[in-house]
């Protein structure tokens, strides 16, 4: 039986805390919480169910709880928001609220707390949750008193949303949930220690452009404050203007189009030899919403070394991330959007270009690097390689689907195979790096565009973390399609084993598996085991056409295959080992 929403209150009204809780979600827009009910946050949830504006998810774990949210939000640019109880249920959230602060997802996770007159004494599940969490989230809130709480949800969001976004976490009472007061949401809030710079200085990006009007050998950067920011359209636009080469890092993906001949490949650990040549021998290097971090750049010592002419252009939201790893020339903070249309704006402006015959020479010697072919694999093999399985995945799916997915070998083959030319269609963890993620995050994103398709990329030690959630697709209704790339091995632990620890195969191989298509019959959906090269379109075509199941493909791939190219910890970006160097 739906649920009628009860009559709307006037602002200025009495509400409870909890009551207030819940108009404000509503007055915020939110469409979905992702949760988990306990017992400091059951007058928050009687209050939830008394409406039915604000849709509640009812996760089987607080982990799934967070990591939902976080995809429901990289896919949609909205805040997600996450419900979880004091105690276990925030410890529980912290691998997800950390996976969002790594990333610069926008969020909102309020967290039940033991009644105030009980903090501090080691109350039955208490713990201290904005100390716990303070190291990764973007600000925290103990709210004490009930009149506090619709302004502080309202800081909440506008921290979250605005700047550098990220987590923002209210914690409420159990008392303050249940005591009462006028209820007023303001339209804004003003904070005198919150002002994050958007425009960015005219002169600074006068400056980048006469860099970039005298490059010879240029390179355009691309991070995933580009997607973020969404600058999709203007980082396209720029590029094509100047007919520049363009690499983007994992998180980045997708803000330039894949399908585009300037596009060079992603860079860094495991990028192409064309972005990271290019990277380490250009001139000028215009770094758009990106960090410099030690996965895409390597050791700094390394790329600053390699060539010590090279000038570069950092174009940030946020100032600590400028000149934090590399020292740049043009530091520009601001809006990504903001910063590149004043930026094309002066290039059409004026006659000037970059001259085209160091750029012919440049793109000339980009070629020879792309000629080495360095993400080949063989095609004829007899046993399923994940790299072909991806590349059918593309195909079947004609390159339009939002892909999720887990952390390991499989997101790297995912992230060079997968052809994305649209930002917020690859949903994965970048920063931190958590297995797990590719499961909630596929239902976050399918309750957010329920007619699109959704393929989740997983290994069967991912995969694992958050299975349990097969149960929540399944009391929703979302059928997402799971690709399980399944080596038997945790395949990137595997892969360092092999290079880095004399094939010593520590803990590292699962040998105690479960029938993954007996596993996701048992929680009522479609299972599918593949073994043979020659069943892998088919089955995935099948997986597609089945609108309404959840589709879990068990594709049994080669366990010896590798990610390549690959940098080695501590080493530089153009010291990269090959398929053929083996």
């Amino acid at each position: 039986m739906e649920l009628k929403p009860p009559p709307m209150t006037e602002a200025g009204e009495t509400l409870t805390g909890a009551e207030i809780t819940i108009r404000c979600l509503q007055d915020e827009g939110v469409d979905f919480v992702f949760g988990y009910p306990g017992g400091a946050v059951l007058y928050i949830y009687d209050a939830l169910a008394q409406q039915s504006k604000v849709r509640h998810i009812l996760v089987r774990h607080e982990q799934g709880a967070l990591h939902a949210a976080d995809g429901y939000s990289r896919a949609t640019g909205r805040p997600g928001v996450a419900l979880v109880t004091s105690g276990p249920g925030v410890t529980n959230a912290v691998t997800g609220i950390a996976t969002a602060y790594m990333d610069s997802i926008p969020m909102v996770v309020i967290t039940g707390q033991v009644p105030t007159r009980a903090i501090g004494e080691d109350a039955f599940q208490e713990c201290d949750t904005v100390g716990i969490t303070r190291p990764c989230v973007k600000h925290n809130f103990l709210v004490k008193d009930v009149s506090q709480l619709a302004v502080t949800i309202k800081k909440a969001f506008h921290i979250a949303t605005t700047g550098r976004p990220g987590p923002v976490l209210v914690d409420i009472p159990k008392d303050v949930s249940m005591q009462s007061a006028l209820y007023h949401y303001p339209e804004r809030v003003q904070m005198r220690s919150y002002n994050p710079v958007v425009k960015g200085h005219t002169g600074q990006i006068k400056k980048a452009l006469q860099l970039i009007l005298e490059a010879k050998r240029p390179m355009v950067y691309v991070g995933g404050g580009a997607v973020l920011g969404n600058a999709s359209a203007e980082v396209t636009e720029l590029v094509r203007e100047l007919d520049f080469p363009c690499t983007q890092t994992l998180m980045g993906l997708g803000a330039f189009p894949a399908s585009d001949r300037r596009f060079v490949g992603m860079l860094g650990m495991h990028g192409t030899v064309e972005a990271n040549m290019g990277m380490q021998n250009c001139d000028v290097l215009l770094a758009i919403g990106a960090r410099f971090d030690d996965r895409v750049i390597g050791n700094p010592s390394h790329f600053a070394a390699g060539n010590p002419n090279r000038r570069i252009v950092h174009i940030d939201i946020d100032p600590s991330s400028i000149s934090k790893r590399v020292r740049v020339d043009v530091p520009i903070v601001g809006d990504v959007v903001d910063v590149l249309r004043e930026l094309l704006a002066l290039l059409r402006a004026g006659t000037a270009r970059p001259d085209p015959a160091s750029l012919a020479a440049w793109w000339a010697e980009i070629a020879t690097w792309r000629a080495r072919d360095c993400l080949r694999y063989d095609r004829k093999a007899d046993i399923v390689k994940p790299q072909f399985v991806i590349e059918k995945l593309w195909e079947v799916t004609k390159g339009d689907a939002i892909v999720t997915s887990d952390v390991g070998q499989h997101q790297m083959w995912a992230a060079q195979f997968y052809r994305f030319d649209k930002p917020r269609r690859w949903i994965n963890s970048g920063g931190l790096g958590t297995m797990g993620v590719g499961l909630p995050y596929a239902l976050g994103v399918k309750l957010a565009f329920p007619d699109a398709d959704v393929a989740c990329v997983t290994g069967e030690a991912s995969i694992q973390m958050c299975i349990q959630e097969l149960s929540t697709c399944k009391q929703y209704h979302l059928p997402v399609k799971v690709v399980n790339l399944n080596n038997r091995y945790m395949g990137m632990v595997r892969q360092w084993q092999e290079f880095f620890h004399g094939n010593r195969y520590a803990e590292s191989y699962m040998d105690a598996l479960p029938d993954f298509v007996k596993l996701a019959e048992a929680y009522g959906h479609v299972g599918m085991r593949v073994d043979k090269p020659g069943d892998v379109e088919g089955a995935l075509r099948e997986a597609f056409a089945l609108k309404d199941r959840l589709v879990f493909l068990d594709i049994i791939t080669d366990q010896t295959e590798n990610v390549f190219p690959m940098v080695p910890g501590g080493k530089g970006m153009s010291e990269m080992i090959l398929a053929e160097d083996l």
